[in-house]
């Protein structure tokens, strides 16, 4: 287990937002309200790469009821830290999803139209219903009325690295969630 102490890793943070103990927690009573919820569905749940891969490790873990999972790979950043709002499919679905309750399980909703893409996209393709499920959410950051159906953590507008996020491709085996020094991206 990583020592926020001794890790290399944690230099460039600005403070930890969220401890692997607060997420951890959080991701229990999630898994309960899913299980709840989609109790006799048919459920398939969609992991959006690559942020949300420890998120959607953990998550399906905690939902207790048979499900299937997919994937899929979309792109609105490119290597930049604002979206530039066109956004590209770059790893589909591998099964059709016609007739499926699908559960699209994200790292974080910013501004919302990479997700507002997506769910218009999967409901044409038949999903009998879509729900979202995001670690984390930036209101502040909204350009398109969104909301997700169940949200790990309200966050604050700051540039956020761990557990998954990234700048750069780095910073994603961080157990915890912290904030990135602003001169880490801005030089």
């Amino acid at each position: 287990m990583l020592n926020a102490a001794q890790s290399p890793l944690y230099r460039d943070l600005e403070r930890i937002l969220l401890t692997r103990e607060q997420i951890r927690r959080r991701i229990d009573e999630i898994g309960e309200a899913l299980t709840r919820d989609f109790q006799g569905k048919d459920l398939v749940c969609v992991c959006i790469l690559k942020g949300a891969a420890p998120f959607f490790s953990d998550m399906i873990r905690a939902i207790d009821l048979p499900l299937r999972v997919d994937f899929m790979s979309i792109s609105s950043y490119g290597s930049a830290t604002k979206s530039s709002g066109v956004v590209r499919i770059l790893k589909d679905l591998d099964r059709d999803i016609v007739g499926q309750h699908v559960l699209i399980i994200e790292d974080i909703v910013d501004s919302g139209l990479t997700l507002s893409f997506l769910k218009q996209n999967l409901l044409a393709r038949g999903a009998a219903s879509l729900s979202v499920c995001t670690l984390l959410d930036k209101p502040g950051r909204r350009k398109v009325a969104l909301t997700p159906d169940y949200c790990g953590f309200e966050i604050e507008d700051a540039f956020v690295v761990g557990y998954g996020l990234d700048y750069a491709e780095r910073y994603r085996n961080l157990p915890d969630i912290g904030v990135l020094k602003p001169e880490v991206y801005t030089s």
